[in-house]
């Protein structure tokens, strides 16, 4: 094995194994590695047929003390576990969850990229409906894979800024639907405006499918919002954490992580619906989730409503402290106090 890591991008590296796990006649098999990365599947499956499937995204991190950390794998866990009672699915018990990323880690250790490159080997567990069936209705039998694959950096040079636009012409979710589980629906129905948004050399971002008033995802993202809090001369006395709250959003285990880490920095921390129109009140925005942890916004274009709301061309100062935070503790750097990530001296 011969990898570049300098070269590496946000794209599947083939690892040497996999893990797999099959659900049949009401019981888990036992998660096992093998090189076979292919699914034999009916073509009548469920989640052929009917989308039944769920996934998730977790990453491993070389530290800088040489030892391997894997970030809160047991939230990643139980948000499975909700989108699986969500599509009707038999969720993966969290034991087992854990035993496949730690054998997927041990199987494949020499794609832990190293400290100081940048990247990070990342799994992508995966429940799929497995059982034959044409007419509508929720399969019985169903797999488990973790597929891992060592990852770049989401910016390989420089932490750099974003532009997004207001898309009001797709619904990435509708409330009380399939948005708040992480299932790959809710991916290929964004597509659509994504693709266009990039086709201009911006990303896109979701307003609420019910009204188009409220700021829902930044593409595959939570939204982040810095407002300054300022006193009666009009000096900056503190800062405050914005971010949607919606029945159609994703509960990201990122955007928890920073909020948590923006209470302990004295951060006024304030979930709600926030209208679009407020974007011109923050001094500060963002997109946040695994692959980037935070990516800054320099400005949000509404090219409907002819308005541009600017944030400057550099990462916020907020922005910047919470992003470096939360990767001093991934990396090992910072005291992990609240104890997100499982050691591994190997």
């Amino acid at each position: 094995m011969n990898i570049d890591w300098s070269k590496l991008g946000f794209h599947y590296t083939e690892p040497d194994y996999i893990v797999r796990a099959a659900y049949h006649d009401g019981a888990w098999e036992e998660p096992y590695a093998t090189k076979d990365k292919f699914l034999h599947l009916h073509v009548s499956a469920t989640c052929l047929q009917y989308g039944q499937e769920a996934f998730e995204g977790l990453k491993a991190f070389r530290g800088i003390d040489g030892k391997i950390r894997i970030f809160r794998w047991r939230e990643n866990a139980k948000r499975m576990k909700r989108s699986a009672e969500g599509l009707y699915m038999q969720p993966v018990p969290e034991e087992l969850f854990g035993k496949a990323i730690r054998l997927a880690l041990e199987k494949n250790l020499d794609f832990v990229p190293p400290y100081g490159t940048g990247a990070t080997l990342y799994f992508r567990p995966l429940l799929i409906g497995t059982t034959p069936r044409l007419g509508v209705g929720p399969g019985r039998d169903f797999e488990f894979i973790v597929i891992p694959s060592p990852i770049g950096p989401y910016y390989p040079g420089k932490f750099h800024c974003t532009t997004f636009i207001v898309n009001r012409y797709v619904d990435r979710a509708a409330p009380y639907g399939t948005g708040q589980f992480k299932v790959g629906g809710n991916y290929a129905s964004s597509f659509r405006a994504t693709e266009a948004a990039h086709a201009m050399g911006c990303d896109c971002i979701f307003l609420d499918a019910k009204q188009h008033k409220y700021i829902d995802e930044c593409s595959a993202a939570n939204f982040i919002g810095i407002k300054e809090v300022k006193g009666d001369g009009l000096q900056v006395t503190g800062y405050e954490y914005l971010t949607p709250k919606s029945s159609a959003i994703l509960p990201s285990i990122t955007n928890d992580s920073l909020m948590t880490l923006a209470r302990e920095m004295g951060m006024k921390v304030t979930r709600r619906h926030i209208r679009l129109e407020e974007l011109a009140d923050m001094s500060e925005a963002a997109a946040c989730g695994t692959a980037c942890v935070i990516s800054p916004i320099d400005k949000v274009i509404d090219t409907e409503k002819g308005k541009t709301y600017s944030f400057g061309d550099e990462p916020g100062v907020v922005l910047s402290q919470l992003y470096h935070a939360l990767k001093d503790i991934q990396y090992g750097r910072a005291e992990d106090k609240h104890h997100w990530c499982d050691v591994f001296e190997i």
